[in-house]
């Protein structure tokens, strides 16, 4: 998804930094299986044309769950998974010419989530802009 510019008509054009997209998955298989979430958040970041940077994943003690976060060039993907609850937390924000629907899309798939809800925020006011002398 791109955002769009806003126009300003005494300085020009200006952009927007990114699109911000918190994804609710209830009833997900997985919430317990980090190497299975890791794959997955890796893979979503692949889709929406996302550049990895690095990337951290750990699984709490019995049958916890796991918290794992991407660093993205283009900013990040992370998602925290509460078993007891049958929960998943998943946070998107992309900027640049990704795509982050598609992670979005890719992690539904993946994660088989048995009810989904999605709050989507273009993040980012416009840019000062210094007039040129």
């Amino acid at each position: 998804m791109t955002i769009p510019a806003i126009k300003n008509a005494d300085t020009g054009t200006l952009a927007g930094s990114g699109m911000h997209i918190l994804v609710d998955h209830f009833g997900s298989l997985y919430l317990t299986d980090v190497m299975h979430i890791e794959e997955a958040l890796t893979r979503a970041a692949r889709e929406a044309g996302a550049t990895i940077l690095s990337g951290k994943f750990h699984k709490f003690g019995g049958h916890g769950g796991v918290t794992g976060v991407l660093l993205l060039a283009e900013s990040h993907i992370s998602i925290h998974t509460w078993p007891e609850n049958d929960y998943a937390a998943i946070d998107i924000f992309m900027c640049g010419t990704t795509q982050p629907d598609k992670a979005v899309a890719y992690l539904e798939k993946h994660l088989r989530p048995a009810r989904v809800e999605i709050t989507r925020v273009n993040r980012g006011l416009p840019e000062p802009v210094v007039p040129t002398v």
